[in-house]
């Protein structure tokens, strides 16, 4: 079976003890808390993108950021199609985060992140996100994007 790749990002502001997640209000994913990003365009770098992204849907300007991860997520009913997810983090940025057409941003302590109202992969890699590690993955979603099978380990590099 051959594979296609989308290569995309999540971006995530962790300003500790909050972290700021947005509500997303139309399209893939809608009605879940989740990061900021989406694809990365032709002859865009994924960091470039993420930058994009942040400023699209949250209006907020990043100045620096770190890679944390890169997940690949596939569902059953379109197997062979990859989601290659880079995951960074905010390090340095300028601007309030205000509300766009696609996103509705809130600020959460980490003791209340709404997991039951995110992608339900989050539970898994999040905690790695949140205490600095590095780390790759792989995701499997089924019916109502129940999670099949998973694999997630931290990394030294990516």
């Amino acid at each position: 079976m051959s594979e296609t790749r989308k290569v995309m990002t999540i971006c995530l502001i962790h300003d500790h003890p909050k972290v700021l997640l947005g509500m997303k209000k139309r399209g893939f994913g809608a009605g879940r808390w989740n990061g900021f990003g989406g694809k990365v365009n032709e002859g865009e770098t994924v960091e470039e993108a993420a930058k994009r992204e942040m400023l699209e849907e949250v209006g907020i300007t990043v100045k620096s950021l770190e890679r944390r991860g890169v997940l690949d997520f596939e569902f059953n009913a379109k197997r062979g199609e990859i989601l290659e997810v880079h995951i960074f983090k905010v390090l340095d940025y300028f601007g309030e985060p205000v509300e766009s057409e696609e996103m509705r941003p809130a600020w959460f302590n980490l003791d209340e992140i709404p997991f039951t109202e995110m992608w339900p992969d989050d539970i898994h890699w999040f905690p790695l996100f949140l205490r600095g590690s590095k780390f790759k993955g792989y995701f499997l979603f089924g019916e109502g994007d129940s999670v099949l099978e998973r694999e997630l380990q931290e990394v030294q590099v990516l």
